[in-house]
């Protein structure tokens, strides 16, 4: 199995500048970037290095998972974001599950083991809204294990399955999408622990109540289309 790893990158020159020597690369067989619009230098510092940098025309994170499938080579897309949220270190990890037969493969931040960056505050309010759609899309359509983290974007994708669900999903929604659609056709998914870090630009991410509500849409949305979207 040939594994692409895609670093989406929308002004990530700091974060890029500080992980690129962490990244495994020699544990992937292709490596590309997906770039929303950078302004900062993300793109030129990809370049030379190497790396193959597609620019999206429309913007969100949903595009740049259609853009990457769309440009990679590889039978299943490890997608990462280099902001200092995601664990360099983990991304040998999902190739042997994605060589077991798994159509997804899921770094979850929720089960022992595994660390979410709101563990060491008292109130949990990002963490507790996550938990709270995951409940949502296992009660629903999940007949399966248990699936702790839905939506975290630290996720593996083989190329089989994408064509299968038919993703059309806009920005942060796209992950929660993915799992919907595998939990109604059935699809295995493994999970492994990961720990979430902090933003090493100290940015503040995507915006709290915004992003609840595009999940909130999308699962309604997935409620009343059931099985019968275009694939």
């Amino acid at each position: 199995m040939k594994i692409t790893l895609v670093i989406l990158t929308l002004n990530e020159y700091f974060g890029l500048k500080t992980l690129f020597e962490t990244i495994p690369f020699a544990s992937v067989d292709e490596i590309i970037a997906v770039d929303g619009g950078s302004s900062d230098g993300t793109v030129e510092f990809l370049q030379t290095r190497g790396v193959p940098v597609y620019n999206q025309t429309i913007k969100g994170r949903g595009e740049a998972f259609r853009v990457a499938f769309q440009k990679a080579r590889g039978d299943a897309l490890v997608f990462f974001s280099p902001d200092g949220n995601e664990d360099s270190g983990d991304i040998p990890k999902f190739r042997p599950y994605l060589e077991q037969g798994y159509a997804m493969v899921v770094a979850t931040r929720m089960v022992k083991g595994a660390y979410n960056e709101e563990d060491d505050r008292l109130f949990k309010w990002r963490k507790w809204a996550n938990n709270a759609f995951n409940l949502m899309a296992n009660l629903t359509w999940n007949r399966g294990e248990f699936i702790s983290d839905t939506i975290n974007g630290f996720r593996a994708i083989t190329r089989s399955a994408w064509s299968e669900l038919g993703l059309d999903g806009p920005g942060y929604t796209i992950e929660y999408q993915s799992s919907i659609r595998c939990f109604k056709k059935g699809l295995p998914i493994h999970e492994f622990p990961t720990r979430e870090g902090r933003r090493l630009d100290e940015k503040i991410g995507s915006p709290s109540l915004k992003t609840g509500l595009a999940f909130l849409r999308l699962y309604v949305h997935e409620l009343i289309i059931g099985r019968n979207w275009t694939r």
